[in-house]
């Protein structure tokens, strides 16, 4: 995804860029409507959270209100319904990602659930003292934290691959961190606090000319662009929810099959298993066996409709849509006196991370609020990365396809405000 590239000067708006009627899909966003301290709301916080379409928020209380029960087990009307519903959840989201079967999608919370079932359950399996865990310096502490605990379980120990002054990933630094006690690589594809897209296809194939397995952390990726597991050549992918305009609580894990099979439980409980005895349990399959207790329903129903919603916008036009949101806001935001902008990749997706000389994030944050305009600030749950470029906090405005121009004039209108309050 192009970055900063055919940037537009500021103020001059075009309606429909790239053919995307942004207008018309704001109206499928209730929230987007409101007002926030008296002013309309300009959500600028999308790599934290996305907002519903009304489909989504409709679809979960029509489950609750029509089919709720619980699932798999039940031979009654509503529990069938209830089954069909989330399973045909799975398969929209295996169709998502063109996984080759549906088994191959595993209902987690979120991301961090999945990056912690794979440390856990894999590395149980193939690691033993002394073997190496590969990530980059660019992770969200989902994807450090996990391998770190598992690594003190398991006597691994934690790689990790270093990004050059822009922000982009050293390939030939990252492939010599590849040895022979190197069992798991795990990466971001889209950089949560400074929008790096990594070349997770490279990555993949010199990882696994090693033969070493992938897990690609997708949460910021499949918002803004289409993710084929199988041309990817990953062995593990990952995503949340609700950054793609769903509930709360639920995610996906994709793993080739192959893999999800050698692999013991994650957690123990109802439906994971086959038969049960005092002296032994035996395992459902694939995906059941990581599906333990009773799962987010609802939640899963819901992703299933945000799944729909996107299936049913012209993606290209959205990206499209998106990166012209980037480049515009990249050039109007480094025009305000003493802004640094962290994180200048080549590839970009559509998050802008920046610092205001003499002002602290938190402030920044703060003003912007009382104009209704929502940015996050802080570390970003990369304080690594952050050390990496010198500073304690960055503030991040991260777009979706509903945002616009006009969102992201009353951005840079907002931060001079703030640097005349402040300095």
């Amino acid at each position: 995804m192009s970055a900063v590239t055919g940037a537009v000067r500021p103020g001059t708006q075009r309606a429909g860029e790239g053919g995307f009627d942004v207008e018309r899909v704001r109206k499928d966003f209730p929230i987007l409507h409101r007002e926030v301290h008296g002013k309309p709301l300009a959500y600028l916080d999308n790599a934290a959270s996305s907002q519903k379409p009304q489909q989504v928020i409709d679809t979960i209380s029509r489950f609750y209100s029509e089919s709720n029960a619980n699932i798999h087990r039940g031979v009654h009307e509503l529990s069938q319904r209830a089954t069909d519903l989330y399973e045909d959840a799975r398969r929209k989201a295996a169709g998502l990602l063109n996984a080759a079967e549906d088994r191959e999608i595993i209902f987690v919370r979120g991301t961090t659930e999945a990056i912690n079932l794979v440390a856990f359950s894999y590395l149980k399996k193939h690691a033993r003292p002394g073997d190496e865990v590969l990530i980059s310096a660019m992770e969200h502490q989902s994807n450090i934290v996990p391998w770190q605990i598992a690594c003190e379980v398991f006597g691994t120990r934690l790689r990790v691959a270093p990004v050059n002054d822009d922000g982009e990933l050293i390939l030939h630094e990252f492939e010599k961190l590849i040895g022979p006690r190197t069992k798991i690589v795990s990466v971001v594809h889209v950089s949560n606090s400074i929008g790096t897209v990594n070349p997770v296809r490279e990555i993949v194939e010199v990882a696994h000319r090693k033969q070493v397995p992938v897990l690609i952390d997708g949460a910021q990726a499949v918002p803004h662009m289409p993710v084929d597991v199988r041309a990817l050549g990953c062995d593990f992918y990952a995503f949340s929810g609700h950054k793609i305009f769903g509930p709360t609580g639920v995610g996906v894990l994709y793993g080739k099959a192959e893999l999800l099979e050698d692999m013991p439980p994650y957690q123990g409980g109802g439906e994971m298993i086959s038969v049960v005895t005092f002296q032994k349990t035996h395992y459902n399959v694939i995906p059941y066996k990581f599906e333990a207790g009773t799962p987010n329903i609802a939640g899963g129903v819901g992703l299933g409709a945000a799944i729909d919603y996107l299936n049913n916008l012209d993606r290209a036009a959205a990206r499209r849509h998106e990166d012209d949101l980037l480049a515009y806001a990249t050039e109007a935001v480094s025009r305000v006196p003493g802004v640094r902008i962290i994180g200048t990749a080549k590839e970009k997706a559509s998050i802008l991370s920046f610092t205001l000389e003499g002002v602290h994030p938190h402030d920044i944050g703060t003003i912007l609020d009382r104009d209704g305009i929502a940015v996050r600030t802080g570390h970003h749950c990369t304080q690594p990365l952050m050390q990496r470029f010198g500073v304690p906090a960055t503030a991040r405005a991260s777009f979706a396809f509903y945002n616009t121009r006009e969102e992201v004039d009353r951005l840079v209108e907002g931060l001079r405000k703030t640097k005349e309050m402040m300095t």
